[in-house]
């Protein structure tokens, strides 16, 4: 059996080969599911190429991937090995030609994320983890920024496809934007993540989909972020699995950065 880490990298090396390959020679179809989330012929070919390969190397494992397979139950209790897969996170920036969309996988074993990688292959940039063993960006070791002053800390966020409950959103980025120094909306979720992870930015919020966090929530621990939540996580359900209300950030500023968010919802 190939070990799981090399064996993501190596695909997801392949499937960013295919996107990138799709981009420059093929014609974009546009989906639209849910009526606003927009899905391309490539998301679906990058899918295929990722979930085939999976399942030959590993045929019994299972698979919960944003186009194929997006219903796979309570992932926290299966006493199994999982794959999270986003073929292309960031598919609307993928779509216009923007050079920030990325690969992620994420190796789940018995409820426990143990491999994470994400790689945006317009810029070569493979970030990876394997749990307890560091993060890394092309192979070298990163670590979060040690920013301590909120004024001076650059954060990052989105923004829901469906728009119509945006006020608390409209609330939380004036908090933000009213005590730190600026905020940036880039557009892949994974690679903001990573990108905290990296040193770039200093901290990050959002509702996600599991998809979009598996393998980046990895890295960015294995970097010495904090993850959790600026809301109550459920009873039972494990926080690394709870897709409402993500915060990350260095462990100094997670608590000022808790606040901030803490006090927009207590005026909602």
């Amino acid at each position: 059996m190939t070990d799981t880490l090399d064996f993501a990298l190596s695909l997801a090396r392949k499937a960013g080969e295919l996107i990138v390959h799709e981009r420059k020679t093929a014609t974009l179809s546009r989906e639209y599911k849910n009526g606003n989330e927009l899905v391309t012929n490539v998301d679906l070919k990058a899918d295929r190429l990722i979930c085939d390969a999976i399942s030959q190397a590993y045929p019994d494992h299972f698979i919960l991937s944003e186009e194929s397979s997006p219903e796979l139950g309570n992932i926290q209790e299966l006493d199994a090995s999982v794959w999270v897969i986003d073929p292309i996170d960031g598919t609307v920036n993928f779509a216009h030609g923007l050079g920030h969309s990325a690969i992620s996988i994420a190796h789940v074993e018995n409820g426990n994320f143990e491999v994470g990688v994400v790689f945006n292959p317009f810029t070569n940039e493979m970030f990876s983890a394997r749990k307890g063993e560091g993060a890394l960006l092309n192979g070298s070791a990163i670590e979060v920024a040690h920013e301590s002053e909120l004024s001076r800390a650059i954060i990052a966020t989105g923004f829901p496809y469906d728009k119509s409950a945006m006020e608390p959103l409209v609330k939380r980025l004036r908090v933000v934007l009213n005590n730190c120094a600026d905020i940036r909306r880039i557009g892949s979720a994974a690679l903001d993540i990573c990108y905290l992870a990296a040193g770039r930015l200093d901290g990050y919020y959002e509702s996600l989909s599991i998809w979009d966090h598996a393998a980046a929530q990895l890295i960015a621990k294995e970097a010495g972020a904090k993850y959790g939540h600026f809301s109550d996580v459920p009873d039972g359900v494990d926080p690394q699995f709870h897709n409402e209300d993500i915060l990350i950030s260095n462990p100094v500023l997670y608590p000022k950065l808790l606040s901030l968010l803490q006090s927009a919802a207590a005026s909602e």
